[in-house]
Parts: structure tokens; sequence; C-alpha cells
């Protein structure tokens, strides 16, 4: 029996290599002359550098950066001399900053836009970015300062690129942006269709969960939207998956030419996905947490996607199978499994998530 096995990571509580192994050890308990195929995957956050610098047997640097914070921080992003690939989550990701110390109005791109500027001093002639798990909204400003760009005041005076100073930005200055950058392609895995600014956009739907207040909203999206209106790229706004990562899928686009494109698409094309499926008798693949919106771009639905066309069942654990996600079974999923007991504690739960993991499937082979 082949089983081929591709998850996401477990937030807080498995990366997706460890998750991948944690299942690997379910199958063995059962089926010990079972052929596995280990995939870990991502949709463009935490792991997504791993994932596909492993896809192609890519070394890593460690490269000096900032937090979103503009704290000191070590990050790592794969280079194969002419490729790299680096992801938004470890650098300005929202889990490298502690509930109690998060500040949107503070916080920005920089630490991206150092990560960038070493890969093209290397001589990089791909970038590829996954930009999921921000802790920012600053429409990318930080990354473009980063690179050389100036923020400038009505009087020339240079700005912050945070939001707490963007309402006051009167021109962008790109006079000092590397001409590096024109040779370069960028590519993006993005796995939200939002547009900047609105009631969709980037400030309204997922600044709440770095922190945002109701009251704040408005100020901070109205700074989004001067930032458009001041670069002369008011159009690119109101593109899909332009509010990503606080309005970076903005920036990446408007100034770096960037293409978007769903990330667990981009990751299952670089690890050689649907090729390593094909001909397999069972896929598992799952995340956290799984409900509708697991349809919109997450890599479960991706999973089961390409598992639905080879012909082959797939099954989704996850630590939460959540209202509505029922609807996965009409869209290539064999079988749902909520790992764990409800009664557990959050906290013991995602201490245990390997354990759970490696039982649920387990159990799952033994009555399948």
């Amino acid at each position: 029996m082949r089983i081929v096995i591709a998850p996401d990571s477990f937030k807080e509580s498995m990366t997706a290599p460890q998750a991948a192994a944690a299942m690997d050890a379910g199958v063995r308990d059962v089926l010990a002359q079972a052929s596995t195929d280990l995939v870990p995957m991502s949709d463009g956050g935490e792991g997504f550098t791993q994932a596909v610098a492993a896809a192609w047997g890519a070394p890593t640097v460690t490269c000096p950066t900032l937090d979103a914070l503009g704290r000191p921080h070590r990050a790592v992003y794969g280079f194969d001399g002419e490729r790299a690939v680096m992801d938004v989550a470890g650098c300005a990701g929202l889990e490298l900053i502690a509930p109690a110390d998060r500040d949107v109005h503070r916080s920005s791109t920089r630490g991206l836009g150092l990560l960038i500027a070493d890969a093209l001093d290397r001589g990089a002639r791909t970038i590829v970015l996954g930009i999921g798990g921000s802790a920012t909204n600053d429409a990318g400003t930080g990354m473009l300062v980063a690179l050389g760009a100036r923020l400038l005041d009505a009087d020339g005076h240079e700005l912050r690129p945070v939001p707490a100073d963007l309402p006051h930005l009167e021109r962008i200055d790109v006079s000092g942006l590397p001409a590096a950058l024109r040779a370069v392609s960028v590519h993006v895995a993005c796995d939200v269709t939002n547009p900047l600014t609105g009631p969709q956009g980037a400030t309204a739907v997922f600044g709440p969960q770095k922190g945002v207040g109701p009251e704040d909203v408005d100020a901070l999206d109205a700074a989004l939207a001067r930032v458009a209106r001041v670069s002369g790229h008011g159009r690119t706004a109101d593109l899909p998956g332009s509010g990503a990562a606080g309005g970076l899928g903005f920036a990446l686009r408007a100034f770096l030419g960037a293409s978007l494109e769903p990330g667990v698409e981009l990751v299952a094309r670089a690890v050689g996905l649907a090729e390593r499926v094909s001909g397999a008798d069972l896929v598992l693949t799952g995340e956290g947490a799984v409900d509708a919106q697991t349809l919109a771009g997450k890599t479960p639905a991706g999973v089961a996607r390409l598992a639905h066309q080879a012909g082959v069942p797939c099954v989704v654990f996850a630590g939460r199978v959540r209202e509505g996600a029922e609807v996965l079974l009409e869209h290539g999923v064999s079988e749902l499994v909520e790992i764990g007991s409800r009664d557990e504690p959050l906290e013991q739960a995602l201490r245990r998530g390997p354990v759970n993991l490696r039982s649920a499937v387990a159990d799952y082979l033994l009555r399948a």
C-alpha cells in the first residue's frame, strides 16, 4: 500500500514536517509494510520556506533582519544560486510577537525587505514569497523602505514605514530602489483574495486577528488608501490579493511587478505533489482547524483536489473540525477526522498534538 502524507502545520502545536512524521508513525503502527511518501506542505504561511527549499534541494541562508516591531531577529530563507524562497511569517510574523506586545500601529514589513535585499546581493534572479501569517498592516511600505525607497511628508521629511505615520504621507520616492529588482521575477504565494481597502480589505478582515480594535479600523483603512493614492497605483489596490498580509500584496504587485497565486498551488507544483499522488492508494493531509473557509486556498482543500483528480481517496485530520467543514466532503475529501478530545484543555491538546495525531491516523486505518 502506498500512502502520500501531505499535511500543513498545526498552528502552535506542530510544524508540517512534525505533523507528517506523526502521521507516518500512525501508519506504521497499523501497516508496518506500507510505503509512505512524506510531503510537508504550506499555503504561504509558517513552513513555506522549508517546504519549497526542500523541494528544490536548496540550502538555507541565515540572515540578520528585524521582526515586525523592528527588533533584531535572525531569519532563514532558501537559496540555490539563482532562486530564493522566503516567507513573511519568519521575519514579520504574528507568532514572533507575544500577544501582549502586538501593536499594528508600530509594525512594519522592513524585515522582509532586508531578506530580499540580501537575496539580491547574492544574485537571486527569482524570488518566491509566502505572505501568510503577518503581524503587519503597512501596505508593504516597510519592505519598500528597507529596499531603498523613501516615504515623505508635505515638507519633504522622511516618515517611518508604520501605520502611525502613513496619514502624513505625500510622496513615495522610489529612486533608491536597486536596479537589480527590475531583473528579478517575483512569485507570491497568497491564500486570500481580498482587496487593499474597504469592508473586505486588509484592515477590516484581518486587522482584528492582529490586535486591531473596532475603533481603529477606519483610520488604518484610510492610511492604506492614502498609500495607494499617493503611489499612483489605485487600480492595483482593488485587485484580489492586494489586501494580503496587511497590504503587502499591493506593494509587491505595484512596485516589484509580482504575480500572486494560491499558495497551496505554488507549493504543490514545487514539490511535484500531483506526480507523487498519482498511483497512490491513499492521501492523508490536515492542519490545525478546518471549516468552510478551508476551501478558499487552504492546504487540505488543495491536496484533496489533486487527490480527487488522480482518483485517490483523501482523508483530512484536524485539531478542530468546525461547523461548515462538511462542505469539504463535496470537494474531494473522503473523510474528516478530528484528533484528540474536545474535552481536553487547549494547552494540553496543543502539547500532545503529535501523540494525538499519530493515534488518530492509526485508529482511522484500523477501522477503514
